[in-house]
């Protein structure tokens, strides 16, 4: 692999609440994915986060979630399938509408915490998620789950798909994810962050947490915007990076 995408979540500041360091982490990554309110974001915390982005020529991407404030996005909430997709569709538009005004342009999404992992094994689900977004704009890549069911429903809809992994979680020895309902769900050693990445990029693996081996090839690479080492771990993954001659690229 000659280049890897970094993404990071971002714009999840809310209020008075700050989650997150937004201005910081920017020069390190490649991608990011922005909250669209409903999970977390406020349009002003949003419209900042756009501004940064466009300044530091980062890729912007949607980052739509359950309409969970008080969860952080992080709760399943049960939803009818129209539902589901007004409330896709509404978040979108939003940050397409705002990311324009500015001059700029909405590359792809990236549905954010337990709707992204919904979809990565409903296929039901991820078919609304899909369509919707489609809906809204054919050209978005939509960015989920390496290994996960949303590839296939994705190209069945002419989407282009993105497979992501993860620096700072843990796998479980089925490829998903680590519920963070669970101990060890994040990783927060840098080293230990960066050396996943590393085994990725290179050997398309990784280990879980049991010591199994998880075949995983991705594209883009994510570091969350709240874990409270995200710089330390960003830094860490450069260093290994261009020790290993692979770039830091947009998809």
């Amino acid at each position: 692999m000659s280049f890897v995408d970094i993404n990071c979540d971002m714009g999840e500041s809310y209020g008075n609440f700050i989650i997150g360091n937004d201005e910081a982490i920017f020069p390190h990554i490649t991608s990011c994915n922005i909250a669209c309110g409903m999970h977390a974001g406020d349009p002003y915390q949003i419209e900042k986060t756009i501004d940064l982005a466009l300044e530091y020529g980062v890729q912007i991407g949607a980052h739509p979630g359950y309409p969970d404030l008080q969860g952080f996005g992080r709760r399943v909430l049960p939803m009818k399938p129209e539902e589901l997709s007004s409330y896709i569709k509404y978040q979108i538009a939003a940050l397409k509408g705002l990311v324009e005004s500015k001059g700029g342009k909405l590359t792809y999404v990236k549905p954010h915490g337990a709707l992204y992992n919904q979809i990565a094994k409903n296929s039901a689900e991820a078919e609304t998620v899909i369509k919707a977004i489609k809906s809204m704009d054919s050209e978005l890549k939509v960015m989920g789950l390496s290994g996960s069911l949303v590839r296939e429903i994705a190209e069945q809809n002419k989407m282009t798909f993105i497979a992501e992994a993860f620096a700072d979680r843990q796998y479980e020895a089925n490829g998903q994810l680590r519920s963070r309902s669970l101990s060890q769900a994040v990783i927060s050693d840098k080293e230990t962050a960066a050396r996943q990445v590393i085994n990725i990029a290179l050997k398309e693996m990784t280990k879980s947490l049991d010591g199994t081996e998880v075949h995983i090839n991705a594209q883009s690479f994510c570091i969350h915007g709240d874990n409270p080492i995200a710089i330390e771990i960003l830094k860490e993954i450069s260093n290994r990076l261009e020790l290993n001659g692979i770039s830091k690229r947009s998809f």
